[in-house]
């Protein structure tokens, strides 16, 4: 059966071109068309994971970026085909300046139409499942360009009866609603905030087999994924379920050149964060909850701001151990227009998680050299320990850091002195 799908993946994109291009619809359609042949014979998600390992195993440059994207397309709608329980998944994502991403290509450089894109994906996942429904969240996080009242445009002059409400981070400042505490204006918020509300406001309402997920903006990640997430949360009996960039299986189009700074952040965090040291990719921007484990987690946040998602992973393992499951996802960068991308909030990301550290965990003597070292570090002794990242930490594997603590925090302190 695989080496048959093999061939309908071959010759479904025999004259297409070889660079696929999220933002353009047609593309996306074709890939969606791609995935609904995958699944005509019949195909169940047990054979399209065997073919998702056998295109893995042969090397990305043997498949087009098409290709490993519908078998993940497949995958997910495979998963909802075969559970006919009720099920609804609310799509949760923030706005900041996307005054320019949310135009179609044709209207602008750096144009997704992003808010068509993601619900022609919802659309073309949930297409024929009696049972299964699905709403969207936009959350705007005090956009100075007006990025919500876009979106309500947007939706009200191509989409007026799609399940999609529009959210203003503000108004739930201004209401004093604990979700949104201790924020006193938006500016405190950077996406965290703004996703927090909207999750929580979601969770507010009653659906069975309710799933709450989020995701970003842009088009990094084809939301005909979601099913993944879904399977893992149902099958799996998982509390959250989050996107992984760095599994076997993954398909990840990355531009620029933040890996080894990323490799000293996923080691630092690992140092303070131990019940979280089976997972490596935080900050994936595609991670669902069910809606009681939204409930219970999302107040209380000490973080509004980058660092959010580990906090909410935090929580939601301490609720209860092995909770969260990784998915391998496909994952297209998306930085043309990015609002955090010359951002680089490594520093103070690491702050909020030593704060973390100190909320919700007991003193560690290991995690205390690190905490310390983070809590006294400014910014130009972060710049320069970022960019002389030692070579046991920046060639190593950041799967391997939950067990793997080659570099002392001493030793960092004695780089950062040594660069003064």
């Amino acid at each position: 059966m695989t080496h048959t799908l093999q061939q309908l993946l071959r010759d479904g994109l025999r004259d297409e071109v070889i660079e696929f291009d999220p933002r353009d619809p047609r593309q996306d359609a074709r890939v969606c068309e791609l995935a609904d042949q995958l699944l005509k014979p019949g195909t169940d998600f047990a054979q399209l994971q065997q073919l998702e390992q056998q295109i893995a195993e042969a090397g990305s440059d043997q498949w087009l970026l098409a290709s490993r994207l519908a078998v993940k397309l497949a995958k997910s709608k495979a998963a909802l085909c075969a559970d006919d329980s009720p099920l609804h998944v609310s799509i949760v994502f923030a706005m900041y300046k996307e005054h320019t991403r949310i135009l179609p290509a044709d209207q602008h450089p750096h144009g997704e139409d992003f808010v068509a894109r993601k619900i022609a994906q919802l659309q073309w996942l949930f297409d024929g499942l009696d049972c299964a429904s699905w709403s969207m969240w936009i959350v705007d996080d005090g956009c100075p360009e007006h990025s919500g009242r876009l979106a309500q445009q947007v939706l009200s002059e191509r989409f007026p009866d799609a399940p999609v409400q529009v959210l203003f981070l503000e108004d739930a400042i201004r209401q004093g609603l604990d979700v949104a505490a201790p924020l006193a204006s938006t500016a405190d918020s950077q996406k965290g905030g703004s996703v927090v509300y909207g999750m929580w406001t979601a969770a507010q309402k009653q659906h069975d087999g309710h799933v709450i997920a989020f995701t970003d903006a842009d088009l990094s990640t084809h939301l005909g994924q979601a099913g993944l997430l879904v399977h893992e949360l149902r099958d799996g009996n998982r509390l959250a379920a989050i996107g992984s960039r760095r599994e076997p299986t993954s398909v990840v189009i990355k531009q620029g050149q933040r890996n080894t700074r990323g490799k000293l952040f996923i080691y630092l965090w690992k140092s303070l964060i131990t019940p979280l040291n089976y997972i490596t990719d935080t900050q994936c921007g595609f991670k669902a909850f069910t809606a009681e484990t939204v409930r219970d987690i999302a107040s209380g946040l000490i973080e509004k701001r980058f660092a959010f998602d580990i906090e909410l992973l935090l929580k939601t393992e301490l609720r209860r151990h092995d909770s969260i499951a990784k998915v391998p996802i496909s994952w297209i960068d998306s930085e043309a227009a990015s609002t955090t991308t010359g951002l680089q909030p490594y520093l103070s990301m690491l702050k909020s998680v030593v704060a973390m550290y100190r909320k919700y965990l007991p003193p560690s003597p290991d995690a205390e050299p690190f905490a310390e070292l983070i809590e006294s570090m400014t910014e130009t002794q972060w710049q320069h320990l970022a960019g002389h990242v030692p070579t046991a930490i920046a060639e190593a594997d950041p799967a391997s850091f939950h067990d793997f603590r080659p570099v002392t925090a001493g030793q960092l302190t004695a780089m950062i002195e040594d660069g003064r």
